[in-house]
């Protein structure tokens, strides 16, 4: 270190604190909290460590601040910030690392409620998935549902046990078990265990961790890992990207983590919403001009266990007004309207990739233009499918749909 440069004064502590309180402190977290000028929290987190805190006790306000802006005004003085279980799993010190510099902070987690629930369970953490539902739809829950697995699910209410009790069962999952641990590591602290099909548990703790054990019928809707998902677990009236199509496009597009899609002329909405099951930092904006298709694309994108896909319902290319740049776009309907594709090349960030399928002439041709100009690969896809022809069976040809996927310098 440089003789002049002075050390980065830590000045915002973040401590983690159980259900049992002051008692499942150690004795720097006690110490933090007695001299911190200001303590934030939640109202049950300061009324836990009132014993110990000196300074103001500020509660959260309401709504929630995500830009912590209370938080920040008080750079420089003493200040610590109350956080439940591990500050950094779906915690405030998520948010508040978005604004503070690392080395301006200091942490001292305590065990997640997934590693509480784990350890009660016996549950190896790294075999088990996780996920927060808390303000989110359970429609999330709906990709991790395979047998044989093991979900623990931060919940957001009382009520959600048993909502997601009644999803289960009407998927096809009724067998599957739930056991909703309360209250972890505090004095009040539960654990109760019922099915999916006859979940009757009642007076459930607010604060609770659900743990699915997945077990299922012959008939449960289980969404494959894979791209390419069968065309009749989407709702649609034939504007739908068929399967074997719908993989190629997916491979074609590419999805990485964090980016955005452009969904042109989206019908039944498969593209985008298994671009989003890709992976869960991946977004989807579908673009329909159709109201009822755009409901439907709604629809779809819930019970497939995308329920963050973005519907805008509007023509191309004015529904293209305001959106945010897409890192890939898919143009499966519309492409052959004026300016669609023009438009949709230039919104574009540079380094993006597009996709385009076109199965009539008009738009194979404008496809066929812009390959000669622009470059990029060109692929004809070309299936057919057994059949019966009276007793016997022969192959009927789909219509071939020409791909234009292109990467913009």
């Amino acid at each position: 270190m440089s003789k002049n440069k002075q050390p980065t004064q830590k000045w915002l502590t973040i401590v983690g604190i159980g259900e049992d309180g002051v008692a499942g402190l150690g004795d720097e977290a006690k110490q933090r909290i007695a001299q911190a000028e200001v303590v934030f929290g939640g109202k049950r987190h300061l009324s836990l460590v009132a014993s110990l805190a000196k300074g103001e006790a500020r509660p959260w306000p309401t709504p929630f601040d995500a830009d912590m802006r209370d938080v920040l005004a008080l750079k420089g003085k003493k200040i610590c910030v109350l956080a439940s279980g591990d500050p950094f799993f779906h915690g405030v010190g998520v948010t508040l690392a978005r604004k503070v510099k690392p080395d301006e902070l200091f942490v001292l987690p305590a065990p997640s409620s997934p590693s509480l629930a784990a350890s009660r369970l016996g549950w190896a953490l790294q075999e088990v998935e996780t996920i927060s539902l808390h303000g989110h739809s359970i429609d999330l829950l709906r990709p991790l549902l395979h047998p044989g697995a093991r979900i623990l699910a931060l919940t957001s209410d009382a009520d959600a046990p048993a909502a997601i009790a009644t999803l289960l069962d009407e998927l096809g999952f009724g067998p599957s078990r739930l056991t909703v641990l309360e209250a972890l590591g505090g004095e009040d602290e539960k654990r109760r265990t019922a099915s999916a099909d006859a979940f009757d548990l009642k007076n459930i703790n607010p604060l609770n961790v659900l743990a699915l054990e997945i077990e299922s019928t012959p008939d449960a809707r289980v969404l494959p890992l894979t791209v390419g998902l069968a065309d009749h677990l989407f709702e649609h009236d034939g504007q739908i990207t068929k399967r074997e199509i719908r993989a190629i496009t997916l491979s074609a597009l590419a999805p990485r983590r964090g980016e955005l899609l452009w969904d042109i002329g989206a019908g039944s909405g498969s593209i985008g919403i298994e671009w989003m099951l890709a992976h869960p930092s991946l977004r989807a904006i579908a673009i329909e001009a159709n109201s009822e298709r755009a409901a439907r694309i709604a629809r779809n994108a819930a019970h497939c266990g995308a329920p963050g896909l973005v519907v805008v319902e509007g023509a191309a290319p004015r529904a293209f007004a305001k959106l945010e740049t897409p890192d890939a776009v898919f143009i499966g309907g519309g492409g052959s309207d004026a300016g669609v594709l023009e438009k949709a090349i230039k919104a574009l960030r540079p380094g993006g990739r597009l996709v385009a399928n076109a199965v009539t002439l008009e738009m194979e041709a404008l496809l066929l233009d812009q390959h000669n100009r622009r470059g990029g690969d060109l692929t004809r896809i070309a299936l057919s499918r057994a059949a019966p022809i009276g007793s016997m069976q022969a192959w009927r040809p789909a219509m071939p749909v020409t791909q234009w996927s292109w990467t913009k310098p």
